[in-house]
């Protein structure tokens, strides 16, 4: 009975998600071409809180934890555990005042309506995973973008997702071209959990009545710190909290 509920309310919120994509890819473009950047964030921000509180429609829930304040005078480097491709509409919205940018496949960059628009408007530095030095010289822009405008940075150093919540090693390397750039930057974990449970094998069946969490953790101050040092206690600080969630 649940696994029949899972394709009848998988197909319910496709449908709605089809549509959210569909509806803001309009108004992101005509927000951006008329109104200029700041109308378009805008405008990201509700797609992906639609896209997010959307899944309410499968009987499932998020929840976002920001342990401490984290400033807006200084950049922000995001580091988080990949499970789904729906980690990210939790992040951008919850933390839109800090304009989260994303470390992002090229091939996102075209093909999803909504989501392919923003990637290549908001400055989102788009990798190719098969030539090292275009991925570097992308991350060390978004570093410079982010260091000059006080904004964010969102990277997911396992580089890959992991549905089974079982993180993979992080890689060090984005963490640290973007700290190159952004010296000032302060590196924020983000534990997520749930995600990969939602969508185990891809968009179709999702699982009805997930749960899903996002919580930010205290600051790493990179100063004095190798960035080795910084992505392992990052790393830690996600395992730390992913095992304490589990035992709620």
């Amino acid at each position: 009975m649940k696994k029949i509920l899972d394709y009848i309310l998988s197909c319910v919120y496709l449908l709605y998600f089809g549509l959210v994509l569909c509806v803001f890819h309009v108004m992101q473009a005509t927000a951006f071409n008329l109104f200029g950047r700041p109308a378009h964030k805008k405008t990201v921000d509700w797609m992906n809180a639609s896209i997010a509180y959307g899944w309410y429609l499968t009987g499932s829930t998020i929840r976002f934890k920001q342990l401490t304040d984290l400033p807006t005078d200084r950049p922000i480097i995001f580091v988080a555990n990949h499970q789904s491709m729906f980690d990210i509409s939790p992040i951008i919205w919850f933390l839109r005042r800090h304009t989260p940018t994303f470390v992002s496949k090229v091939e996102l960059s075209h093909g999803i309506p909504g989501v392919s628009y923003n990637l290549r408007k908001s400055g989102a530095a788009l990798i190719d995973r098969k030539d090292a030095k275009q991925a570097i010289v992308e991350i060390a822009r978004l570093g410079k973008l982010i260091q000059q405008q006080n904004l964010s940075a969102v990277i997911f150093p396992e580089g890959t997702r992991s549905a089974s919540g079982t993180m993979r090693p992080f890689v060090t390397g984005g963490v640290a071209t973007l700290l190159k750039r952004a010296p000032s930057a302060l590196v924020v974990p983000v534990t997520i959990r749930g995600t990969g449970h939602f969508n185990p094998k891809g968009m179709f069946p999702l699982r009805s009545f997930s749960k899903m969490s996002w919580t930010a953790l205290a600051g790493i101050e990179p100063a004095g710190r190798t960035p080795d040092e910084v992505v392992k206690l990052a790393q830690e600080a996600i395992a730390t909290e992913l095992t304490h969630a589990g035992l709620d």
